[in-house]
């Protein structure tokens, strides 16, 4: 089962209150903190010997990726303030703090052999992943019906069946009577 399956969509307070919000806040976090590290170091110097073409894409796509990274890690610590009592949910879903994706996503595959360094391709994907899960629980969480999967029909009748019998209103003799 994906993770994004595990998601109820009606509800922020089981997401932010259970492991998976936990996991992916400490993932999220984890690879903002190795990317840094990663641009800053070992990444600043493979830079420099770069061909062109691939110097070119690297800068490029350093900037998206610190961008994105950002949004990412914003996100997930404004949905642990919402936790936490900081932050109310009405205002975790005004329009400026949403995150989605507007450009496409960038495909480290796409880049492979082309000059870019191995170890920064593996963080652009990782950070792509992230990113895309983060927007589709953003919309899951504040977009109800939006993201969320269709109802199956089956089980909508057998809920208002059920509800009905519940309430007094369905009497299942009643279609008999009339018949007579």
């Amino acid at each position: 089962m994906a993770e994004r399956d595990l998601v109820p969509p009606q509800s922020l307070e089981p997401f932010t209150g259970g492991k998976l919000f936990d996991t992916v806040f400490t993932r999220g976090m984890a690879l903002v903190e190795e990317t840094a590290a990663y641009l800053d170091g070992p990444g600043r110097e493979q830079s420099k010997n770069l061909p062109r073409e691939a110097s070119l894409t690297y800068s490029a796509w350093s900037m998206e990726l610190t961008t994105r990274l950002m949004q990412a890690a914003s996100w997930l610590v404004m949905q642990k303030a919402v936790r936490d009592g900081d932050m109310l949910r009405e205002d975790a879903s005004a329009r400026k703090y949403r995150i989605r994706r507007d450009e496409p996503a960038l495909d480290p595959a796409m880049q492979e052999g082309r000059g870019l360094p191995p170890r920064f391709l593996e963080l652009v994907g990782r950070a792509e992943a992230l990113f895309e899960q983060i927007c589709r629980l953003d919309e899951a969480l504040y977009q109800p019906g939006h993201g969320a999967p269709s109802a199956n029909p089956v089980s909508q009748q057998i809920a208002a069946l059920q509800k009905a019998a519940d309430t007094g209103a369905f009497d299942p003799l009643m279609i008999w009577r009339r018949a007579k």
